[in-house]
C-alpha cells in the first residue's frame, strides 16, 4: 500500500514539490491521515536524493513516539498501598506525569482497585462459613455439580440505622444559585433511626409475574428465621418462642448465621444497600419524614431486585467455598440484568462437585473437624464421605 501512496504522490509532483491539493486528495483514495502521507512523501524524497528509487515496504504506520515512556513494574511492586493511593502519589514516586499513568490506566497496564476493609476471621470462623455454604446445597450431585437449595422458607431478619441525610454530598448548581446548607451539632448527632427489616425469596409463575414478594413469610409451614449473632438477640432455645414457632401447624426454626459474616445474610448484602438508594432520592427534614422515606423505599423495591440478591447470596456462598471459609473474594457479578432479558435467570446456581468434595475432605481434617455447627451429614453421605 505505501508504493500506491508514494507512486500517487509522484504523479502529482513536479521536481519534488506536490501538488496544491495533492496531499489530501492522497488522504480521501487510500483513507490514512495526511500526517502519514507527509512521513512516507519526506521518505521518499530522501531516497530520491540519494538516487534511490522511492520504495515503501512494510503497512502504513501512524507517527512512532520513540521516545514513548514504558512502564517500569519493578518500581510499581515496590511502592506501599499508601504510595498507589492516588496517581498524583503514583506519578511523584515513579517520575511521570499523571496524564502518562491516566494512559497506562486506558492501556490495561494499570488497574483502579478500590479496596473495603472486611470483617477479621478466627481459623474457628472459617470452618463454620464452610459448612454453613456446605448446608445451604442440596444433597445430591446432578451432572458434576451440586445446586443450592432454593431458600424460600428462609426468613432473612436484620437491624440497620438509616440516617436523615449523609455526611457529605454532591449537587449540581446553576452559576447564580446559593449553595444549600446544611448543619448539625456534630457528624455524631445525624438523626437517625434504626429499622429491623424482614424478607424471604419472592416466588414468580411460569410467566414471570411475582406471585409473593418475599417482604411477608409465606404460606411454607416450615420456616428458619435467619440472624446474626447479635447479644440482644434471643436463643434459637428460647422457650417463650418455641411455643409460639410451633402453634398453627407451623414449625418456625431461629438460625444463626455464622458468626463475622455479613456476606451470608440478604440484607447486608445488597438489599439495605437498595433501600439507602432509593430512600436518599426522597426530601427529608423530619424523622416521620425520614420514617416514611425507608418503609416507602422498602414497599417500592421490586421482588426481582430481591430475587436478584438471593442469587448474589449463593454467588458469594460459592466463593466462600473456594476460599475454605474466607471472605478474601469480590462479590461475583453473573449478569443478572442481562440473563433476566433473555429468559436465562436461573433459580439456583450449582457448585462444582470437585470443589465440594475438596471442601468435605478439608473438613474431616483432625483439626477442621471440630464442632456439630450446621448439619452437613446428608450432603456428606451423597458423596459417601
Amino acid at each position: 500500500m505505501n508504493n500506491n501512496v508514494v507512486q500517487f504522490l509522484l504523479k502529482h509532483s513536479h521536481d519534488g514539490v506536490l501538488a496544491r491539493g495533492a496531499v489530501m486528495e492522497a488522504a480521501e483514495t487510500h483513507s490514512i491521515s495526511r500526517k502519514t502521507i507527509y512521513r512516507l512523501w519526506k521518505a521518499a524524497n530522501e531516497q530520491m536524493q540519494r538516487g534511490e528509487p522511492a520504495m515503501m515496504e512494510g503497512k502504513v504506520r501512524g507517527y512512532h513516539h520513540v521516545d514513548r515512556l514504558e512502564l517500569d513494574q519493578d518500581k510499581v511492586r515496590n511502592l506501599s498501598t499508601l504510595e498507589r493511593s492516588s496517581l498524583r502519589k503514583m506519578a511523584v514516586k515513579l517520575n511521570v506525569s499523571k496524564s502518562t499513568l491516566g494512559q497506562w490506566v486506558k492501556q490495561g497496564k494499570l488497574r483502579p482497585h478500590t479496596n473495603a476493609i472486611k470483617p477479621a476471621l478466627t481459623n474457628m470462623n472459617k470452618i463454620a462459613r464452610a459448612r454453613w455454604s456446605l448446608s445451604q446445597l442440596q444433597p445430591q450431585i446432578t451432572q458434576g455439580g451440586v445446586q443450592f437449595q432454593s431458600m424460600h422458607n428462609v426468613v432473612h431478619i436484620d437491624e440497620k440505622w438509616f440516617y436523615m441525610t449523609k455526611v457529605s454530598d454532591r449537587y449540581y448548581l446553576l452559576p447564580d444559585e446559593d449553595e444549600p446548607y446544611r448543619s448539625c451539632k456534630s457528624k455524631r448527632y445525624i438523626t437517625k433511626v434504626m429499622f429491623m427489616c424482614a424478607v424471604s425469596r419472592p416466588q414468580f409463575d411460569a410467566n414471570g409475574q411475582a406471585t409473593y414478594d418475599g417482604q411477608v413469610v409465606g404460606a411454607s409451614k416450615d420456616i428458619y428465621i435467619q440472624q446474626d449473632n447479635a447479644t440482644p438477640h434471643i436463643a434459637a432455645t428460647d422457650a417463650e418462642f418455641q411455643a409460639v414457632a410451633k402453634s398453627d401447624g407451623f414449625y418456625i426454626q431461629l438460625i444463626c448465621q455464622p458468626p463475622n459474616s455479613p456476606d451470608t445474610n440478604i440484607l447486608d448484602l445488597g438489599f439495605f444497600r437498595a433501600i439507602q438508594s432509593l430512600q436518599h432520592e426522597k426530601p427529608c427534614k423530619t424523622v416521620d419524614e425520614l420514617v416514611g422515606n425507608v418503609c416507602s423505599s422498602f414497599t417500592e423495591l421490586s421482588p426481582q431486585t430481591l430475587n436478584k440478591v438471593f442469587l448474589s447470596l449463593q454467588a458469594c456462598l460459592t466463593e466462600i467455598l473456594h476460599c475454605r471459609g474466607g471472605n478474601g473474594y469480590k462479590v461475583p457479578h453473573i449478569n443478572k440484568d442481562r440473563l433476566h432479558r433473555n429468559g436465562g435467570l436461573p433459580n439456583v446456581l450449582e457448585v462444582d462437585e470437585d470443589v465440594v468434595r475438596d471442601v468435605l475432605h478439608y473438613l474431616q481434617m483432625p483439626e477442621n473437624n471440630v464442632g456439630s455447627m450446621y448439619d452437613i451429614g446428608p450432603l456428606s453421605s451423597a458423596f459417601g464421605i
